[in-house]
């Protein structure tokens, strides 16, 4: 299920813009909260209730106003975005490699000085690298999808060379982004994971894709408007579901506790009725 989950993901990022398929990923975490109630009956309090709702919300507000990407004919092209300047403020200034140094070089950094020392007390240090590793990868998935669509709609791309290098870069940020996902999930709290990750991801990977498309395809501020609001309410949505869990769970450990120390009491109480009885037969 997972190895079809990312293939179906994939094949998203090859039809529909990163700026509406990232922020859709809050529906995993309505659907698993769903899946939950359903099949492990997990109760969904309030809160857990009004955060699906936020991030219904949220995710139709994407889609109605999300703007569509650049017709693509050849996986050139894109390599020829990745690398074209700017055309303002700075003309001679390639923002999108630069972001892709400044994301490399900041990486490399927290995974030699500061994980090491920080990696189990800071969810933000696992988290800050799987984000910011993984708005790279989805903007190599794009480009691997759109290679794939190309190349099954009759015309290959798998004679130009920009297609093995989109396939080379997605291997090693997908690696790295799920190494240290993973490590994140090994140390903290899933539901705390999965919020701060959403949140992280999203933003990176929404920077990434107005970087590399220069703007958002779009000079509508109703769309811009009510696509930030959307995240916002998935953003909402998903603190609420995790706020949720942490009530749960916490009013599940003072239950348990209380039922420990009532019982603790009640067979005290026994106890000490048994050895008073006693001792009046004795007299």
């Amino acid at each position: 299920m997972l190895v079809t989950g990312e293939l179906m993901n994939t094949a998203a990022y090859a039809f529909a813009p990163a700026v509406l398929v990232t922020p859709l990923g809050a529906l995993s975490v309505l659907i698993g909260a769903l899946m939950g109630s359903y099949f492990l009956r997990e109760e969904i309090n309030v809160l857990g209730k009004l955060g699906c709702a936020a991030c219904l919300l949220g995710s139709v507000l994407l889609v109605l106003h999300a703007p569509g990407d650049k017709e693509i004919e050849t996986v050139d092209e894109i390599l020829h975005l990745a690398i074209q300047p700017c055309q303002q403020p700075f003309p001679e200034l390639d923002f999108f490699l630069l972001y892709c140094a400044c994301v490399t070089v900041i990486a490399i950094y927290i995974i030699w000085k500061v994980a090491p020392v920080q990696g189990r007390t800071n969810p933000l240090v696992y988290i800050s690298i799987c984000s910011s590793v993984g708005s790279i990868s989805v903007m190599s998935v794009k480009a691997f999808g759109i290679a794939v669509k190309l190349t099954a709609g009759g015309d290959n791309q798998f004679t130009h060379a920009s297609t093995y290098v989109f396939a080379l870069v997605l291997v090693v940020t997908t690696l790295t982004q799920m190494n240290y996902l993973n490590k994140a999930m090994g140390q903290f709290p899933a539901s705390l994971v999965n919020a701060m990750y959403y949140v992280g991801f999203t933003t990176c990977t929404l920077s990434a894709s107005i970087i590399f498309y220069q703007g958002l395809n779009t000079s509508n501020w109703t769309s811009i408007i009510s696509m930030i609001c959307g995240f916002l309410l998935n953003f909402t949505g998903i603190s609420l579901l995790t706020l949720s869990k942490t009530a749960s769970s916490s009013e599940k450990r003072t239950d348990s506790v209380r039922g420990i120390n009532t019982r603790s009491l009640e067979s005290s109480h026994g106890r000490y009725s048994h050895v008073r009885t006693s001792s009046v037969e004795l007299e």
